[in-house]
């Protein structure tokens, strides 16, 4: 009885660090170099192979005049909801980067969730949380230096004093490790506390859970990475106020209303 917790505490230990050991599917040579692929970069294939598929099949024959499909008004409903959220969040001069946004929190989404399949969330995988990280913050320098230019860019850097660059130079890195740290941390404690309630409560309750972690949080976590990322935008793309010069009064000004003064 007394070696019980201890072997159950090394079981899953042991199960726990499989299934987040993110093991190599396949390796290649070009020259001296060996390119090696893992599984969050395969599952992350077959996800947006299956996404694109999907994209295909629910966008054929679409209409705009006559008998429509039963999908087509299901689709524009759906598109018509992410598409009014986002552009509430980056106003009319941000909307070209609204179907990247959309791409972005579908993916993850289908990310986070693809464990229902028996698959191992690219998520799991520092390397995938940390190259989305890294393309959104490139999205984000694109829209600011595409907006003010690059010189005025660079000029935001001081804004709205110069004492300030340092810091907002340090976001550069600041922004892309929050949201990789973010989306990786969140969906490991997800996993590491769904399989403690295995160990403890092996019946009904992981069932339940499940679908919160694998479905709720899932998407939750997606959300909050797109609208993170939205706001970067917003905050790059936005022009500052202009300021209000004040006017110069001339001498002649000032010499009559002294006049009018003694008078």
């Amino acid at each position: 009885m007394t070696f019980a917790p201890v072997m159950m505490k090394l079981d899953l230990q042991k199960e726990i660090s499989e299934q987040l050991d993110i093991e190599e599917i396949f390796s290649f040579k070009i020259g001296s170099v060996t390119l090696g692929f893992d599984e969050g970069t395969v599952v992350s294939w077959i996800i947006i192979a299956v996404i694109t598929l999907l994209a295909f099949l629910l966008t054929r024959n679409l209409k705009v005049e006559g008998k429509l499909s039963k999908r087509q008004p299901l689709l524009e409903m759906c598109y018509s909801k992410m598409e009014s959220f986002f552009k509430e969040l980056l106003g009319e001069e941000g909307k070209g980067y609204i179907p990247w946004l959309m791409s972005t929190g579908i993916f993850i989404g289908a990310s986070n969730m693809i464990g229902l399949f028996g698959f191992k969330p690219p998520t799991k995988s520092m390397q995938v949380t940390a190259a989305m990280a890294l393309t959104s913050i490139l999205i984000v320098e694109f829209s600011g230096i595409k907006a003010r230019g690059l010189k005025g860019h660079i000029k935001a850097f001081a804004e709205p004093v110069f004492i300030v660059a340092p810091i907002n130079l340090l976001e550069l890195i600041i922004k892309p490790l929050s949201l990789c740290m973010r989306l990786f941390g969140n969906i490991i404690g997800a996993f590491i506390i769904m399989e403690l309630i295995k160990a403890v409560v092996p019946l009904v309750l992981p069932m339940v859970l499940s679908l919160y972690f694998d479905l709720f949080d899932g998407f939750l976590q997606a959300y909050v990475f797109v609208f993170l990322t939205s706001l970067y935008i917003k905050e790059a793309i936005e022009m500052p106020e202009p300021k209000e010069k004040k006017p110069k009064k001339k001498k002649k000004q000032k010499k009559t209303a002294d006049l009018e003064a003694a008078a």
